[in-house]
């Protein structure tokens, strides 16, 4: 099973594209050299070097990412390797909204406090009162679609962006020393939307109630999560709890579709991962490190291959 944030993120993906904001662009991160930064994983075969760095979300809204090993490395790189970046137009927010309305919208005109457990729906309606939302807000949303927002309104009321994404900043390093971009191809809007459509409603439950103790009171893990990652200590990183949306990534991995498009994601990093290690080539790849530890993320699958992974 794959870390509960990667699960989650998957499924609030799709979710937030019911609101017309999710159509929007990525926040900016700052790039700056002076520190130690994010470390990165080392793997080598004959004459092919991949190094590997895992990004976290959420970080803080204008965090400052200290690339001075990124930059070392973009000196003698033949390409960067990262996920393509998953585009959805306005129009396609909208079709949905108006042809696929099951994907967002509870049916029968029932709302919330109709499909939740009384408990779990007065602690969503009291944190939404507390972040100054109204209390028809989100009302007529599934409650995965309606706790994702909830949680990205947390976040942001915190100073926390999932929306800062790091991968763009090494693409930017990268068209900058004229290094070569190949790009994975993940799963699309599509995928995620089926995924979600095949959700059951106890797996929903479940999600909530795990994002309502993220919203609650997991959020500071969260930012220290962060501040280990961007200050380059994986040690106290990988020391934290594990977060409490760890139920919710169960639920939804136990869920057919949901574990369908993980499996898609880990075969395609892993499969172009290893092709570049066939190359006589240097590579940077930059993808979730959720993705790349536990007993069954990437570093594994590729120390199962026969690859030396050297730890940051």
């Amino acid at each position: 099973m794959l870390r509960p944030r990667t699960t989650l993120a998957l499924l609030a993906a799709a979710c937030l594209l019911a609101a017309v904001t999710a159509a929007g662009s990525a926040d900016e991160i700052i790039v700056s050299a002076p520190r130690l930064g994010p470390r990165l994983w080392h793997v080598q075969h004959d004459a092919a070097r991949l190094w590997i760095l895992g990004t976290v979300s959420p970080l803080p809204v204008g965090a400052s990412w200290r690339a001075g090993e990124v930059e070392r490395l973009l000196g003698e790189a033949d390409a960067v390797l990262a996920a393509k970046p998953m585009e959805i137009s306005l129009p396609r927010v909208l079709w949905i909204l108006i042809a696929q309305r099951d994907l967002v919208i509870i049916k029968g005109g029932r709302k919330l406090e109709d499909v939740l457990s009384p408990e779990l729906y007065a602690r969503f309606a009291v944190q939404r009162a507390k972040y100054g939302l109204g209390k028809e807000k989100w009302e007529r949303y599934r409650p995965i679609v309606a706790g994702a927002l909830l949680e990205d309104a947390a976040m942001q009321k915190n100073g926390l962006s999932e929306r800062l994404d790091v991968s763009l900043a090494v693409r930017h390093l990268a068209r900058k020393h004229h290094v070569r971009i190949d790009e994975v191809k993940i799963p699309s809007a599509p995928d995620l939307l089926g995924a979600l459509k095949t959700v059951s409603p106890d797996a929903e439950s479940r999600c909530v109630a795990a994002i309502l103790e993220t919203v609650e009171s997991g959020l500071p893990l969260l930012a220290q999560r962060a501040d280990a990652w961007s200050s380059g200590d994986l040690e106290r990183m990988q020391a934290l709890p594990e977060s409490t949306e760890q139920s919710c990534g169960a639920a939804l991995g136990a869920e057919e579709g949901a574990a369908g498009v993980l499996a898609q994601i880990h075969r395609r990093w892993l499969e172009a991962l290893e092709a570049h290690l066939r190359a006589s080539a240097l590579t940077i790849a930059v993808l979730d490190v959720d993705l790349l530890l536990g007993s069954d993320g990437l570093l594994d699958a590729l120390r199962a291959d026969g690859y030396a992974v050297d730890a940051p």
